[in-house]
């Protein structure tokens, strides 16, 4: 496992790598972040409703200089409108022959192949928990690692540096969303559109599908097809939501800010 959070770009060898992957994931997730430019426009080409919504707010957790994100550990706690709170802990980029059995038979945990335009991929592991009032306890202050189930805790012990505790981390965020799923029935899978908005005014609108790993050829050639049909151009620079979010509040951080503005 290596410590950057980015897709990385398909070429030569990395073929033989993905369909290797490919036999070793769960699932497959195709993602397509649109320019802000093209934001309305992409809106109103899929006739997306904001009203029809789900709200959610994600808080990570890492130190200032983002040591956790350097060594491929991701932690993150999400506030789901209707649905209550959850945990996770992952690893990106993870190859999936490295995790011990136990992990990888937890019903709790998943592997994930994420994969963007133009030929970036890269393989996630996440181990999923069920929590309990995430924003009392932070604005509380309380212990970090009561978010987080046994399993949780000791996977973080074991991937993240022998010195950093769940308790030392600081919170980042949170990270406003709007989730909004739908089915197109020319498509005839379910695809999910997130816009995610940062403190500064910017922001990420990624669409995504799953499927499993045996259509992940088909179903990219398929979405791309419904999205070209829709004049969306899917050719873009590509950005994901964990990074920008990491290095947003990072920032603040480093300016002697707080990483965890109003809103909380």
């Amino acid at each position: 496992m290596t410590g950057s959070l980015a897709p990385a770009p398909l070429g030569g060898d990395d073929v033989r790598r993905v369909m290797g992957l490919l036999r070793a994931v769960d699932s497959v997730e195709l993602k397509f972040t649109v320019p802000e430019h093209q934001q309305v426009t992409v809106v109103r080409a899929l006739d997306l409703d904001p009203l029809e919504a789900q709200i959610r707010q994600v808080y990570f957790f890492d130190t200032a200089d983002l040591r956790l994100s350097r060594r491929g550990v991701v932690v993150r706690a999400r506030r789901v409108q209707g649905k209550g709170d959850d945990t996770v802990i992952k690893l990106r980029p993870l190859d999936p022959a490295t995790l011990p059995a136990a992990v990888r038979r937890s019903p709790a945990f998943g592997v994930e192949l994420d994969a963007m335009p133009g030929g970036l991929y890269v393989c996630s592991g996440s181990l999923r928990g069920v929590a309990k009032d995430v924003r009392g306890t932070i604005l509380r202050g309380g212990p970090l690692r009561r978010l987080f189930s046994k399993e949780q805790r000791a996977l973080f012990a074991e991937h993240s540096p022998p010195d950093l505790e769940l308790d030392d981390l600081r919170v980042l965020g949170p990270t406003f969303v709007l989730k909004l799923k739908f089915e197109p029935e020319v498509l005839g899978r379910r695809v999910v559109a997130e816009y995610w908005l940062y403190p500064d005014g910017s922001r990420i609108f990624e669409l995504s599908t799953k499927c499993l790993p045996g259509e992940a050829f088909q179903v990219a050639f398929e979405t791309r097809a419904f999205l070209a049909e829709r004049g969306i151009d899917v050719g873009g620079e590509q950005q994901t939501k964990t990074r920008k979010a990491l290095d947003f509040f990072a920032a603040r951080l480093e300016q002697g800010g707080v990483g965890s503005p109003e809103g909380t």
